[in-house]
């Protein structure tokens, strides 16, 4: 809160299609949808529609011993974009939880197998899964975990696949291969008491959108499947349809075990997230015996309402076909911004489907709060991790929000270098 004290908050007043206004009358153009949740806009007619006619219908019920029809229609509709692999639901309000859920489903799906020593995790360096106790445990940054490090379990941390760190001979592919290598060296001697290990698919957004080639999943998968280990995809910031496919996994094609959704699967409008899983892991809580159970709840699960935001969300993907409409415009921003992938001060331009990064230069530790405020003064929204500057707009950017966000992401940047102590 000390640093509000010269950069004050901004009140937003309302919203409208990939803009923010406060206040006064001034707007923002939100290009990191509002923490990478806002796919089609604020203040969406057809979500707001939608979220009319179910609050005249049901604003909620618990999901426990009754059911409602937009849950059902939402698992359905999911477990048919999985091709009816992760055919089964289980739901809770944000990111994390839904990590909480995966890594105990996990680890007593094994138990409830007669496999009670398998109850560790492997998560990558650089990882972030949210910041619960148990999603913290699988987390690797510091500044978010460091605090509560006597509270945690401790977890397996294997390199990261994140492709900036290519030797000079190598290719993304040859990194992908060198960081699947460590995953076999820890399979082969520790597998017997891994449960899980848990990955961000092509994009580890925390650790500075660090990118990774495909061949990395489809690696890893291999290796679950021969050393009897879960794959666990957190999908919570590059599913529906961040990275180019509605799940990134879609890429590399494979499935996990557990898939974990939040954020966009709403449309950026309710608390929503979701653990898809598959007929195994089901039948092995699948018995008359209550202590079998997955016996984990939230007040809120299968909000309808939030249900409905999301079942809104998947018809606007069906209907504008939304992810060929992505193709062509993210072909556009790339272009836009040619000068930042030129710039001298730039270096790892990177992009993966609706997601830009780029790496600073030379820049002091003030780096991302200076360029945030500059961004302010420029009508953005855009908030850097460290010296990595990002975009992860909203997939509704007309052809002038997309030269308005090019020319002054470039304008910030320069602006916040020159100012540099």
């Amino acid at each position: 809160m000390q640093h509000h004290e010269t950069t004050p908050l901004i009140p937003v007043s309302h919203g409208r299609g990939a803009w923010l206004y406060d206040h006064d009358g001034r707007r923002y153009l939100d290009g990191i949808s509002s923490w990478w949740v806002n796919l089609f806009g604020h203040a969406n007619p057809r979500i707001n529609a939608a979220l009319r006619d179910q609050l005249d219908k049901l604003e909620h019920a618990m999901l426990a011993g009754f059911t409602h029809e937009p849950v059902i229609e939402l698992s359905e509709r999911l477990a048919a974009l999985t091709g009816h692999r992760l055919g089964h639901a289980f739901y809770a309000s944000d990111g994390a939880s839904a990590v909480e859920i995966a890594l105990k489903m996990s680890f007593h799906s094994w138990r409830n197998r007669g496999r009670a020593e398998k109850q560790e995790f492997v998560c990558l360096q650089g990882s972030y899964h949210g910041e619960t106790i148990g999603a913290l445990a699988v987390t690797d940054v510091a500044l978010f975990k460091d605090a509560y490090g006597p509270l945690l379990r401790a977890a397996q941390t294997v390199m990261s696949p994140d492709a900036r760190q290519a030797h000079a001979d190598e290719t993304a592919q040859d990194v992908a291969r060198r960081a699947a290598q460590e995953v076999e060296r820890l399979f082969e001697q520790k597998a017997d008491r891994i449960a899980a290990i848990i990955v961000e698919p092509l994009v580890q957004c925390a650790a500075g959108m660090a990118m990774h080639d495909p061949l990395y999943l489809q690696l890893v998968r291999a290796l679950c499947d021969r050393y009897g280990v879960h794959l666990i995809l957190d999908e919570i910031a590059v599913g529906c349809g961040r990275t180019g496919t509605f799940f990134a996994c879609e890429q590399a094609g494979i499935w996990p075990d557990f898939v974990t959704l939040s954020k966009g699967i709403s449309g950026g409008y309710l608390p929503l997230s979701l653990v898809l899983t598959t007929d195994d892991v089901y039948q092995a809580f699948y018995s008359a015996d209550v202590t079998r159970g997955f016996l984990h709840s939230h007040s809120y699960t299968g909000n309808p309402l939030a249900c409905r935001a999301a079942l809104a969300t998947l018809d606007i993907f069906a209907q504008d076909d939304v992810l060929a409409a992505n193709r062509g415009k993210a072909g556009r921003i790339t272009a836009a911004l040619a000068p930042l992938r030129e710039h001298m001060r730039v270096k790892n331009f990177r992009q993966q489907g609706m997601i830009w990064a780029f790496d600073a230069i030379g820049v002091d530790p003030a780096f991302s709060r200076r360029f945030f405020a500059n961004a302010t003064q420029q009508e953005l929204l855009l908030r850097p991790i460290g010296s990595t500057v990002y975009l992860m707009p909203p997939y509704i950017l007309s052809d002038d929000d997309i030269d308005l966000l090019a020319a002054r992401t470039l304008a910030v940047f320069d602006q916040t270098i020159a100012s540099q102590p």
